[in-house]
């Protein structure tokens, strides 16, 4: 049985149609769940609304998708986990890519010394060895720091340390390329200076660029994210349905840096919120759940009229994922582990499902893996449905099986300006509301926390409303 919502005493959730309805002691309205386990299954296991059988995979629902590699350590946000070797059969590229963690951190920290200190600048010595000493540490205490941060040790200062010069990097990186180009040339066209002083021109502004944009990055990153709302037209939705507040926060990331005020002030806000249904689409935290078990207890607090349900993202399967799954369980929320429930108001019905994320059959834990087949067994075909994957790639998936509206996550909308562009190479969205197919909708959040460096450069995080609509809205 759906269990209560915590501090919402008089909401109304049942468990099967033949329960009497109550009034939603959030919105006035009616809301019924239901929810049916099979017997002999884990949690997580499939569940419908209305049989006890044992699933078939449902004929609408597409194939569980193979299991993908991924960068090593320190990869930015958007990476997936694992990592495998090619085989020699695939493209040249795939085995350039190899090699992109060892190049990366040279490119990161040797274009920027390179266009502050040798580009026809001319510093006093001082200025030189100086520079050239900080850009070394850089080179060799950022890997170095990531790899005791992220790796077995998982020491929360060196990752602090290892993701925070990480981000430093990006952007000296990102703006000396810019600017070494663009303003360079800009001067040179206007016949401002001679080449020592458009040098010197160029590196004064990128530091002060790149300074005042990690200075704002850092604020936006830690702040309670904006509230973002989005209507979303569902043509199958019932009129009963009409004005289903979703909300989802995604990628909390709980990690290396405390952040148990913030978890307690981002439910604060989604309470404020009214939902109906609150969602979080994965990668809960970095790091097991009793380790960020803290940060992830407000958690406990949110309320919802009618559920509460999680899927894993990729993050989850570096820190023992079924421990998050048990531990949001405890919160009071259900994970939708290839299974979904169906929510009821005025008569219409609502499925509610979710998969794990692509990654973990990767993981080698046992029975986690994306099932869509699993997920819409024995579900009613002719109701609209809601589907959780943490990942936007999972929508194809979602369309060829006639799904109405997906929810993800996973892109942080490209966290720091501009790897979105890299972010796009491997999702076929980065954020906001987009249609794929004749039936899906597919909405991406930005992310409510942040992955790594504690930056957000123009890809503001978000809570998102949701407000659901049905093609036949009654009349006001």
């Amino acid at each position: 049985m759906i269990r209560p919502e915590p501090h919402v005493p008089d909401q109304a959730l049942h468990a099967t149609s033949g329960t009497p309805q109550a009034p939603d002691g959030l919105s006035g309205r009616t809301a019924v769940v239901r929810k049916v386990t099979r017997p002999g299954c884990e949690r997580g296991s499939v569940t419908d609304a209305s049989d006890t059988r044992p699933a078939e995979p449902g004929p609408s629902a597409g194939p569980a998708p193979d299991p993908e590699p991924g960068p090593a350590v320190g990869a930015p946000p958007g990476a997936e986990p694992g990592s495998e070797e090619p085989s020699p059969g695939r493209s040249p590229l795939l085995r350039v890519l190899r090699f992109i963690p060892l190049v990366a951190p040279v490119l990161l920290w040797g274009v920027p010394w390179w266009v502050l200190l040798f580009a026809g600048e001319h510093w006093p010595y001082p200025v030189e060895l100086g520079g050239t000493v900080l850009a070394v540490l850089g080179l060799v205490g950022m890997p170095l720091a990531m790899m005791r941060g992220h790796g077995r040790r998982q020491q929360d200062l060196a990752a602090v340390v290892g993701d925070t010069l990480l981000g430093t990097s990006w952007v000296l990186f990102t703006w000396s390329v810019l600017l070494g180009v663009v303003l360079r040339l800009a001067l040179v066209v206007g016949g401002v200076g001679d080449g020592r002083g458009r040098a010197r021109i160029v590196a004064w502004a990128v530091l002060g660029v790149s300074a005042a944009l990690l200075a704002w990055g850092t604020v936006e990153a830690r702040r309670v994210p904006r509230v973002r709302r989005v209507e979303v037209p569902l043509p199958r939705l019932g009129a009963g349905l009409d004005g289903t507040r979703v909300v989802v926060v995604t990628d909390t990331h709980y990690g290396p840096l405390d952040r148990v005020r913030w978890s307690a002030r981002v439910c604060e806000t989604v309470n404020t919120l009214e939902a109906d249904l609150v969602c979080h689409a994965g990668d809960i935290a970095d790091g097991t759940a009793e380790r960020r078990r803290a940060q992830a207890a407000p958690l406990g607090t949110v309320q919802a009229a009618m559920a509460r349900v999680y899927v894993t993202g990729n993050h989850e399967y570096y820190g023992e994922a079924q421990g998050w799954v048990d531990r949001m369980g405890e919160l009071g929320w259900e994970p939708l582990r290839n299974r979904h429930l169906v929510v009821e108001r005025g008569g219409d019905r609502l499925v509610v499902a979710g998969v794990d994320d692509v990654t973990a059959e990767s993981s080698g834990l046992a029975g986690h893996r994306a099932h869509l087949a699993g997920a819409l067994a024995e579900a009613d075909p002719d109701l609209p449905v809601l589907l959780l994957a943490h990942q936007p790639k999972f929508v194809n998936q979602a369309a060829a099986a006639g799904v109405d509206l997906q929810i993800s996550g996973h892109t942080h909308g490209g966290q720091i300006w501009p790897f979105h562009y890299l972010v796009r190479i491997d999702q076929p969205v980065v954020a906001g509301l987009s249609r794929h197919g004749e039936r899906t909708l597919l909405y991406t959040s930005r992310g409510t926390g942040f992955w790594g460096p504690p930056f957000r450069v123009f890809a503001p995080s978000e809570i998102t409303l949701l407000v659901l609509r049905s093609a036949e809205r009654p009349a006001p």
